[in-house]
């Protein structure tokens, strides 16, 4: 337990003020005049961090007094309060924090517990939502983070005689690629059923599944490459004369741990949501099915989207590299403790219980929706100054417009097949889905946490196999970088910096930390400088 901790459990009130009374005076030094005080009548407002201390200052403009909490280079995930936040927290007449989760615990306890009476406490990540914030899941296992790829029947097929009762066998024929894949399905009780084995052939590599059924499956692969995997669907008729057609024949198309970007003939890649490969009766084809590459909001949840085969690839991040378990049941896949890359059956993937990932400004729209609800709370608070709340988030709602469009097209202008970023820590899921840019990888999920053996072989697997240019740091934790920046240059890859969640004396504000970013993936991810 930290010491403030124990101080805030163990003071009543009065001695509280009578710590804070003091603090004030050891603290002298500082400039009195920028922290939340009781006695000028100026609004107070305090932030969690110095990136939403700056975001509210433009609203605020010369009408508040911001003060962030925490210093710049301070992080936010392990920061622990002073007693000089808690005296600045005493004084506030307005709280923001980021919260999912961003923030410690204990620290937003300490805003909720030592703010007055009438406080308001806002959680701009959480509360912004009525102006558009988008979130998306924070992943806790990357290798489920990926495609999730089954097999569905999709029709009738009445046009070809096709009962309920009908059957339709989905079978791998044939098999081009560096090494071998498995297709299988994990039971309740964690026992496969083998679907396709390359290792011994392809005479009984069959699914069958009932008409317009759909059922999960697992996919392995033992080696990095590029897999074309022979199918053909035919359909039992199960009539007195056990009647078989055959409805399509196609080639399936797998990047594994490669590029997936400017194949030939290949115009669409497939690398996250549920997909299938669909036999369609009504259709008389075999496609791939699922969800829509674009934004879920731009249509109904239940439309379906399909691809032609033979202009698709499904990707297979180097993220999804598994050792093979113990088992004698996978025994199927290699030994156990050797490499797979698996695409894991969504019954058992993604599952992330309400788990928000909190770095929300790595996309300019959640800030702006951020400002809105700034904006608002300001007024609220201090409606004499509504007018000039009111022109100043008009103001910085163009400049975010002017940097979203920066920043798109900066990072648009890296070819498809360079755009992977790589990190220190999972911080930047926001800037990859609204820029399109590929979190192809990170040292550890947080940056709290010692990389394991399998995370260090993972993100060297990356770099090797998809010809990484740069990997990104960020300045404050640079110290405990060694990991990334010792397989960098073992690699010789560049080492270029990247702002995530704080500033420094060179990027210390909101739109310069967005442009600067832009522009280093730009120009490191093309080769450019030094």
């Amino acid at each position: 337990m930290t010491k403030l901790k124990h101080f805030t459990n163990a003071l009543g009130k009065a001695s509280l003020a009578a710590i804070l009374a003091t603090t004030a005076t050891l603290t002298g030094a500082c400039t009195q005049t920028a922290l939340p005080q009781r006695d000028d009548n100026v609004l107070d407002i305090v932030t969690s961090t110095a990136v939403l201390a700056d975001i509210t200052q433009n609203v605020a403009g010369n009408r508040a007094r911001v003060t962030s909490l925490m210093p710049a280079g301070a992080d936010p995930h392990s920061y622990e309060p002073t007693l000089r936040d808690v005296r600045n927290i005493a004084n506030a007449d307005v709280a923001f924090t980021n919260g999912l989760l961003l923030e410690d615990n204990a620290f937003i306890r300490t805003i909720e517990t030592n703010t007055r009476p009438g406080t308001q406490i806002i959680h701009l990540a959480e509360d912004s939502s009525q102006y558009g914030t988008h979130h998306i899941p924070l992943i806790e296992n990357l290798s489920l983070d990926t495609i999730w790829l089954g097999l569905r029947v999709r029709g009738t097929g009445v046009n070809y005689g096709a009962t309920r009762n009908s059957d339709v066998k989905l079978s791998a024929t044939n098999l081009n690629g560096p090494g071998e894949l498995a297709g299988f399905l994990t039971t309740t009780f964690g026992q496969p059923e083998i679907y396709i084995n390359s290792k011994d052939g392809f005479e009984n590599d069959t699914a069958t599944l009932p008409v317009d059924a759909h059922t999960h499956m697992s996919w392995a692969f033992t080696k990095p490459g590029i897999y074309e995997l022979d199918v053909q669907a035919i359909l039992k008729i199960n009539d007195t004369a056990n009647t078989e057609k055959v409805i399509d024949n196609q080639k399936i198309t797998f990047a594994v741990g490669v590029n997936s970007h400017d194949l030939p003939g290949k115009t669409t890649v497939l690398d996250h949501g549920h997909q299938d490969i669909a036999v369609n009766l009504d259709q008389g084809k075999i496609v791939l099915e699922g969800d829509s590459l674009a934004d879920d909001k731009t249509q109904p949840k239940s439309t379906a989207v399909t691809y032609d085969p033979a202009t698709t690839v499904i990707a297979v991040p180097n993220k999804a590299l598994q050792q093979i378990p113990s088992e004698p049941a996978f025994r199927f896949l290699g030994r156990a403790g050797e490499e797979t890359y698996l695409l894991p059956q969504a019954v058992l993937g993604k599952h992330v219980h309400g788990e928000i990932d909190p770095h929300l400004w790595h996309d300019v729209a959640n800030v702006s929706a951020y400002v809105q609800t700034i904006r608002d709370t300001l007024i609220q608070k201090d409606p004499a100054g509504a007018k000039i709340y009111a022109e100043n988030a008009d103001k910085y709602l163009a400049e975010l417009a002017e940097t979203d469009a920066y920043v798109r097209t900066q990072i648009q202008a890296i070819p498809a097949k360079s755009r992977h970023l790589v990190t220190t820590h999972d911080g930047y899921g926001y800037l990859g889905e609204a820029y399109g840019l590929n979190i192809a990888g990170f040292v550890t999920p947080n940056p709290a946490i010692e990389p394991s053996a399998r995370d260090l072989i993972a993100l060297t697997r990356t770099l090797q196999n998809l010809q990484v240019k740069a990997v990104f740091l960020e300045p404050n934790l640079a110290l405990r970088a060694n990991s990334l920046t010792q397989i960098a240059d073992r690699l010789d890859v560049r080492v270029c910096r990247i702002y995530g969640d704080t500033f420094d004396e060179k990027v210390d504000s909101y739109i310069k930390l967005m442009r600067f970013n832009a522009d280093s993936l730009h120009d490191c991810l093309l080769g450019k400088g030094k």
